[in-house]
């Protein structure tokens, strides 16, 4: 296994079980499986546990891939910042879709579809992380024949 992937498992893996720690402690304890009624309307109680949870992974996700996972980024820290923040909003609707879809559709436990959910998001997020948001450029040379 490359070095790079190890890393990514060893610090996603731990950013994902804080993740679905935080979820679980909110949707069961903090919000005690209640609907929360904001002044924009309400959020269901696996939709807000996730809120929760996304508070605390997305700085500590973004801090280990560009320090830990991916240190050899030849992008400037603003550009990476700002593409994780993408990739992260297609995350959150790709974590939001799913969810529903689990729960409400499929009728799954709310923390099982949010293991399942964590499984196809993660899959896709490495893929993207690698590949755009902390790519490394290929070094251009002037080699003449």
């Amino acid at each position: 296994m490359p070095l790079q992937t190890f890393r990514y498992a060893a610090c996603g893996g731990g950013n994902t079980l804080l993740d679905i720690f935080i979820y679980y402690i909110s949707y069961n304890f903090i919000l005690e499986k209640q609907v929360v009624h904001t002044f924009m309307g309400a959020i269901s109680p696996h939709i807000m546990a996730f809120l929760i949870s996304f508070t605390v992974s997305f700085p500590t996700g973004y801090l280990l891939n560009r320090f830990i996972v991916f240190p050899g980024s030849t992008l400037k820290g603003r550009v990476q910042l700002f593409r994780y923040f993408l990739l992260v909003v297609v995350c959150i609707g790709l974590n939001y879709v799913f969810i529903k879809l689990f729960v409400e559709q499929f009728h799954f436990y709310p923390t099982v579809a949010k293991i399942f959910t964590t499984i196809i998001v993660v899959s896709f997020s490495y893929l993207t992380q690698k590949q755009f948001t902390f790519k490394v450029e290929a070094v251009k040379s002037n080699e003449s024949a």
